[in-house]
């Protein structure tokens, strides 16, 4: 029988197991402080513990313990891009992003994904499972202890796509930004999703205060089909009707995603579609230069198509930025590491 992974309890349920166990319940609080506040990876670090007790943990608990398998820094912007090995062999990827503000990591959901999004690396493997919280919360953890530093804000925008794994998901959150762990205020986390509309609804009536950031990447239903396969299931206006919902319910102003893929999504007639789109709406549009993948033939729109695109959408008083591209001399966007590390043993393999 499969162990429970003891980082994946949340501040109630390791108390609850230490009941079980015949053990106080504040051994259930030192040893949720030992995994999420001095972020220890095995009972023996656990000093303040009976010996008997350690080896109980050890016995009964498995514990979600990555392996740094690489790590990559950029030359130009100081950012680092890990590889991860997980428990079971697979590997997923998480990357450190510092700016003046503080330290954002951007972790992975799952080992793959399914959504099969044109132009993402993390998609061409299709999905292997789904990420436990405490896997998910351990990348975070090793990036925090690698570096030195503390994090202070979390984007779920790497690897998969987090509201397949939604269960894992609030939990992971929830339990981020416990008082009794890292802390990590929920108005600094961020979750992006390709726009599975149920999921949306139900996220709305979690009473979080997270940012949702919808992967829109198109202006008609007929340009997100060509990007995004999820736009065969959800109409567009089915999604931003989701996204509306979540703003009123939660009064936190959305993040629309929006990749620009040169000669395909970034003409002057798509930036007046998507100003008409989402007039009126409380929401920042975030232009992305789309990161080229060798198995795709898209390419990144010129530097002059994306202001030109920009400045159309503030004609229209639409918030919008263009994401300050991190990493990109180690393969900063989402699956590349991972994809060339798969690649690599395949071969020796």
């Amino acid at each position: 029988m499969d162990k429970t992974d003891i980082r994946s309890l949340d501040y109630r349920e390791i108390q609850e197991e230490m009941t079980r166990l015949g053990e106080k319940a504040f051994r259930g609080r030192q040893i949720y402080q030992w995994l999420h506040e001095k972020l220890v990876d095995s009972p023996d670090e656990m000093v303040n513990l009976s010996g008997a007790l350690r080896k109980k943990l050890e016995e009964e608990y498995a514990c979600s313990d990555l392996e740094m398998v690489d790590v990559l820094e950029s030359k130009t912007d100081g950012t680092r891009k890990y590889l991860f090995r997980l428990n079971d062999g697979n590997v997923i990827e998480s990357v450190l992003m510092k700016y003046h503000h503080g330290n954002s990591v951007c972790i992975s959901s799952q080992v793959g994904c399914r959504m099969g999004c044109r132009f993402c690396a993390s998609t061409l493997g299709g999905l292997t499972r789904n990420l436990a919280s405490g896997e998910m919360l351990d990348q975070i953890y090793k990036i925090q202890k690698h570096s030195g530093e503390r994090v202070s804000n979390l984007v779920v925008m790497g690897t998969g796509e987090p509201l397949d794994n939604y269960d894992n998901l609030v939990k992971f959150i929830r339990m981020l930004s416990d008082e009794h762990g890292l802390n990590i205020s929920q108005r600094n986390i961020t979750v992006s999703t390709c726009g599975i509309v149920p999921g949306i609804y139900r996220l709305a009536d979690e009473n979080l205060q997270i940012t949702l950031a919808l992967s829109l990447h198109a202006s008609t239903q007929e340009k997100r089909k060509e990007l995004m396969p999820i736009a065969y299931k959800y109409e567009l206006d089915e999604v931003l009707m989701a996204c509306r919902s979540y703003f009123e319910k939660t009064g936190r102003r959305l993040t629309f995603e929006y990749s620009l893929v040169g000669g395909v999504n970034d003409s002057e007639q798509d930036a007046e579609r998507l100003a008409a789109l989402l007039k009126g709406m409380n929401c920042h549009v975030n232009l992305i230069p789309v990161n080229p993948v060798k198995e795709r033939d898209f390419v990144q729109s010129e530097r002059g198509v994306i202001e030109a695109f920009k400045r159309k959408l503030e004609k229209y008083r639409i918030n919008v930025t263009i994401r300050r591209e991190m990493g990109r001399d180690i393969g900063g966007a989402c699956g590349q590491l991972r994809k060339s590390y798969l690649d690599r043993t395949i071969r020796r393999g």
